[in-house]
This record gives C-alpha cells, sequence and structure tokens, in this order.
C-alpha cells in the first residue's frame, strides 16, 4: 500500500472537533438520522479472502450520508438564522441533506448546484426540499457553483451550509464511525472511506483515532480528482488547477482547511483509483450483490483491488456513501469501466 505523508502542522490555534462534538451531534440528529446497517459482504470477504464489512449509508434516508452533517449544522441556528434562510453549493448529496433538513425545521433555502450534475439528484433535492427550497444550476464544477453561493450569501444576510468545511459538518458525519464501532463485532483492521472534500474522513477520523487507534484509516479520492492527495505531497492545501467531474460526489478542486489539518494529523494512507476501477466496482457492487451504488460510493470497495495482499485476513470497512446514481448514466459508466483493458 503507498502512503503519502507530510510534515507535522505547524502551530494552529484551529478548533477541530472531538470526540465529545460528534457524541453531542448523535444526540441532535438521532431522531432524523438513520442508524444504518453495518453489513458483512459476503462476495467482497470471498474474492479479498477478508472480512468486508459495507456501511450502508446508500440506506440512509436522503441514500448519502449527507444528511448527518447538513442536519448537524441547521437544527443550532438560532431563530433569525433560520428567518434569513440559507443557501449552499453541492454537487447533489449536501444538497439533499439541506434541502431534507429545512423541510424538517422549516427553513427556507437557495441550492447552487453544478448543470453537470445528475437529474436525478437535482430531482431528489427538489423533492426532498418541497416548498422550502429554490434551486439553481449553475457553473461545471462544485467550485463554480460554490462561488455564486458565496455571492448570494454575502448578498442576502443568508446562512451558508458548506459541504464540508464546518466544525459542525463534519462532526455531524463522524456520527457514522459510533454506529460502525457500536455494530462492529470484532476489531476493525481497515477503514476506507471516500475523499471528496475530506468531511466525511475528517469526521471518521475524530471518531476513530480517539476510539480505535490501532485501526488503519485509508482515504480514496479519484485519480483525476485527487486534491487532498495533492495537498498531503505538497504539505499545504492547494488547489488543483483542473480536475475530471465524472466521479462527481468526489470532485472539487480543493479540499476543505479542516479536512486537511485533520488528514494531515490523522490519516493513514491516502490512494487514488482511476475512474475506471469506480465504474468496474459499480458495476460489481450491482450484479453481484444487487446494491445500487453512485461513484464516489464505489471508490472505497475500488480500492480493495490494489491492496488485496495488505488486507487479506484482515477485518475492513468500507463507506459506501451514497446510491444516488442517474440511469441514463450507466451507457457511459460501462463505456468507462473498460478504458484500462
Amino acid at each position: 500500500m503507498s502512503i503519502t505523508t507530510s510534515e507535522s502542522l505547524s502551530e494552529s490555534e484551529t478548533l477541530l472537533p472531538t470526540l465529545t462534538d460528534v457524541l453531542q451531534a448523535a444526540d441532535r440528529i438521532h431522531h432524523v438520522v438513520s442508524h444504518t446497517p453495518l453489513q458483512r459482504s459476503e462476495y467482497l470477504s470471498r474474492k479479498y479472502q477478508a472480512d468486508i464489512l459495507l456501511k450502508r449509508e446508500d440506506q440512509q434516508v436522503i441514500r448519502s450520508f449527507k444528511l448527518r452533517g447538513a442536519l448537524n449544522k441547521m437544527i443550532q441556528l438560532t431563530r433569525e438564522q433560520r428567518a434569513n434562510g440559507v443557501v449552499c453549493a453541492s454537487a447533489g448529496n449536501h444538497s439533499q441533506g439541506v434541502a431534507y433538513s429545512c423541510s424538517h425545521l422549516k427553513i427556507p433555502a437557495t441550492i447552487y448546484m453544478p448543470r453537470n450534475t445528475p437529474a436525478q439528484k437535482v430531482s431528489q433535492v427538489r423533492k426532498h426540499g418541497g416548498e422550502w427550497v429554490r434551486v439553481v444550476l449553475v457553473g461545471e464544477n462544485f467550485d463554480e457553483s460554490y462561488q455564486q453561493a458565496i455571492r448570494f450569501q454575502q448578498q442576502n444576510h443568508a446562512m451558508f451550509i458548506h459541504p464540508f468545511d464546518d466544525f459542525d459538518v463534519i462532526s455531524g458525519q463522524g456520527t457514522m464511525a459510533l454506529e460502525i464501532l457500536e455494530d462492529s463485532r470484532s476489531s476493525i483492521d481497515y477503514l476506507f472511506s471516500p475523499i471528496g472534500g475530506g468531511g466525511l474522513v475528517s469526521g471518521l477520523l475524530t471518531v476513530f483515532k480517539a476510539s480505535s487507534p490501532h485501526t488503519r484509516v485509508v482515504g480514496v479520492e479519484p485519480e483525476n480528482a485527487a486534491a487532498m492527495n495533492a495537498s498531503l505531497k505538497a504539505g499545504h492545501n492547494l488547489q488543483l488547477n483542473d480536475i475530471d467531474p465524472f466521479v462527481d460526489g468526489a470532485a472539487t478542486l480543493k479540499a476543505g482547511e479542516l479536512g486537511f489539518r485533520i488528514c494531515q494529523q490523522n490519516l493513514d494512507h491516502i490512494m487514488t483509483v482511476h475512474e475506471s476501477e469506480a465504474c468496474k466496482a459499480l458495476i460489481e457492487l450491482y450484479q453481484e450483490q444487487a446494491i445500487v451504488a453512485e461513484l464516489a460510493g464505489s471508490l472505497s470497495i475500488a480500492a480493495l483491488e490494489k491492496v488485496r495482499d495488505e488486507i487479506r485476513g484482515k477485518t475492513v470497512v468500507c463507506i459506501l456513501s451514497g446510491s444516488n446514481n442517474d440511469f441514463y448514466r450507466f451507457v457511459e459508466i460501462k463505456e468507462r469501466a473498460h478504458r484500462l483493458e
């Protein structure tokens, strides 16, 4: 397994989430967020001669983990902040988390999404948010949509709900780790998590490094959108010049500052997988296990092939982070799955 390391953090007083913050988040959101299954994959366990467990966030209320962070952030807003409304930018899943939270909490929202967002995700945002949400499709990637959302926030005094670079959002995502540790019947050797902006893996690290420090936490990025990998190699959080937005749920030009610092301190390994490997993993999940996943949700499973010798005989958890895929993308997914052959 290849390891990307970097120098220790320079002195910083930036407040990072702790296990206590995640436990408090769990208390706030447990009445809305589903405790999703930690399910043994018989097929992957046989294939890799290991005990492979899937954290099934595809079975979350919005079919993605993103509800956890969005709700934990929004449920703490003051009455005045709620009245002013919220705004966010997202490739889809965070938008759904915000939309669902808005409907639940009765908070108006304006949601900016890239123009290339799968139609299924746009439709789900509108369904979850109903009358409380207005969707604006703008930009070619998350970062361009983000700039438009920030402009709106400044002009309208709305509360910006960041998809990953936020203390409360990270704490909310970390509640998933509490469930994993509660449900696991044995010690976990490896935890594989997809990385986009870094909010999910940061929440997981916050819990695992406090409660299961022996577990090796591995982040997985798309090869052509690997902002965290590049930043860890550089020793500082940098912005990529260009990315391939195909793995839309994990495509950002720059990781979050909080996420970068947490990963720089605590992430054991970081890997990249080619888009074709993610496509193959997605197809395999469906054909062999009848699991419908999205490309970002398939990254952790795609990484297993590269480390099959290291994980043999081990207990491995893979985060299946979501299943909000668009049926009409399957032709392209099938075609890209064979590009490296």
